[in-house]
């Protein structure tokens, strides 16, 4: 049981009644959230492995910031059974380890029957690289650096998941009404800003929001049909320093993993090797919506051919 931010509607795991999680590789930084407590209580080897919840990139940021793997599946693969709701068309369960066995393990426990594929070599895979250019620089160089690995590599110009945020907000309105009305003073501020911000949408800004998250399915499903996989940086930075604050890291930790939970596709975090501060840098594999296997498959071969450089992944 680990700690996390609150209700799983955040993205830096203080959590206003339990406390801030410490990041493991400094203290001083954030170690993510939603499911910060996973990924540090796996950096530190207090676990194997963990269940994580992802609505916008509750997985994949805090194994960015924490330095270890995290697996957001594709929509509806992992039973979200048992899951308070945050938003629950995007909503996502999915494993955290320290490696990419880790998590293909997992998956295999969480998806009775899943057969794990196999690549031969990272060759087999065509990859667009997408988003390097807003990372900061070590963090560009080592994503950029990891993708170079891919024989078939091009640039995509990928757009960004614009105007959906409403759809989002009106399903954690919906989800918290009635705990909202009962106990709102009991909610720590920074889901309580959240909330009262969502609880302001209206059915219009909803329609709209809709619409554009149809369309931008559609664009991605275009632009992503002849590649197998998506590149880009799991986040833009390395863990940033906890005396920011939420709001001030917020938009930006979430530029580059909300857009696949908009769309419900598979994306892997993993480490690809030290970067500003000599915090580790993360690069996020992402596939069409139900190519997990193709996923975790390039994801473990990428883990291999990045511990020649770095001497690997902590070992599960």
């Amino acid at each position: 049981k680990t700690n996390l931010h609150e209700f799983a509607y955040g993205i830096t795991s203080e959590n206003e009644h339990y406390g801030r999680v410490p990041n493991p590789l400094a203290d001083d930084r954030i170690a993510g959230g939603s499911s910060g407590g996973n990924a540090a209580a796996l950096a530190t080897g207090l676990a194997d492995a963990a269940i994580g919840t992802d609505s916008g990139g509750s997985i994949r940021i805090p194994a960015a910031c924490c330095g270890v793997t995290g697996f957001k599946p594709s929509f509806g693969l992992v039973s979200l059974t048992g899951c308070y709701p945050l938003a629950p068309s995007f909503d996502h369960a999915g494993p955290m380890a320290r490696d990419v066995d880790g998590c293909e393990r997992m998956m295999e426990a969480l998806v009775p029957g899943l057969a794990v594929r196999r690549l031969g070599a990272l060759d087999d895979v065509r990859v667009g690289v997408a988003w390097t250019q807003l990372a900061d620089p070590l963090v560009r160089e080592r994503v950029e650096g990891a993708a170079a690995r891919f024989a078939h590599c091009e640039v995509l110009d990928l757009p960004f998941c614009e105007g959906t945020e409403p759809v989002f907000q009106r399903e954690v309105a919906e989800g918290h009404a009635e705990l909202w009305a009962e106990q709102r003073g009991r909610y720590g501020e920074s889901v309580a800003r959240k909330i009262e911000l969502a609880v302001r949408v209206t059915d219009d800004d909803v329609a709209a929001a809709t619409r554009a998250r149809e369309l931008y399915r559609e664009q991605l499903a275009d632009l992503m049909a002849d590649v197998d996989l998506v590149l880009t940086p799991t986040i833009a930075m390395v863990a940033p320093p906890a005396s920011l604050g939420e709001p001030a890291v917020r938009k930006r930790m979430l530029q580059f993993t909300y857009p696949w939970n908009a769309i419900g596709a598979p994306a892997l975090a993993l480490p690809c090797g030290p970067a500003e501060d000599g915090l580790p840098a993360s690069i996020q594999l992402v596939g069409r919506p139900g190519d997990d296997e193709i996923v975790l498959a390039a994801g473990r071969l990428l883990e291999r051919a990045l511990a020649v450089d770095f001497g690997g992944p902590r070992s599960s």
